[in-house]
């Protein structure tokens, strides 16, 4: 509690080595608000200012902590292959409306070792004509690779654009099954 009796947000990170290139986690006592891509010292950096700026706190670097430690353990066992889903309680403040809506319906309804076209998606949420605006809240997901926005694909089959790099959706869907590993 701060010094008028609030509780103060918390917000905890760390980063995490995986297949894809290194992961930063960052929780709060809601749940996990933010997975980072590539994340070098620099992206870490504007990562935190970003955080800090949104959220109205300074995050710490706390591996241990337990906000983290479930997110840690099932984010590794993900890319050791012996964990389909995520079962984590998730922070969605750093994202609303539509793009919100879109994205809670990719994560309770599209399966692992599964693709949706954007087009198919926007559907699911009541907005059919609205691809373009599912490949915008693909492209602002705070938590990719948890939320599998790489699951979400052209429909004439292409593989569609990819914050993280199309080298890492590649790399994501191989993992799950959906896409050969590359033979070199």
């Amino acid at each position: 509690m701060d010094s008028h009796g609030q509780n103060e947000q918390q917000v905890v990170w760390t980063v995490v080595g995986t297949d894809i290139g290194p992961l930063l986690l960052a929780a709060t006592q809601d749940g996990l608000v933010n997975v980072v891509f590539h994340a070098t010292d620099a992206v870490r950096d504007r990562t935190l200012d970003r955080l800090a700026s949104r959220l109205g706190t300074e995050p710490a670097e706390e591996p241990d902590s337990p906000l983290l430690t479930e997110a840690i353990r099932q984010v590794g066992a993900y890319f050791a292959g012996t964990r389909r889903d995520f079962d984590l309680p998730l922070d969605w403040s750093l994202i609303s409306g539509f793009n919100r809506q879109v994205l809670r319906e990719l994560a309770s309804g599209v399966p692992y070792g599964s693709v949706v076209g954007y087009g198919d998606l926007a559907g699911r949420v009541g907005q059919p004509r609205a691809a373009q605006a599912v490949g915008v809240a693909m492209g602002s997901n705070p938590l990719p690779v948890v939320v599998p926005c790489h699951r979400v694909v052209e429909s004439d089959g292409g593989i569609g654009g990819f914050g993280g790099g199309l080298e890492t959706k590649r790399k994501l869907l191989a993992l799950e099954g959906v896409l050969p590993e590359p033979l070199f």
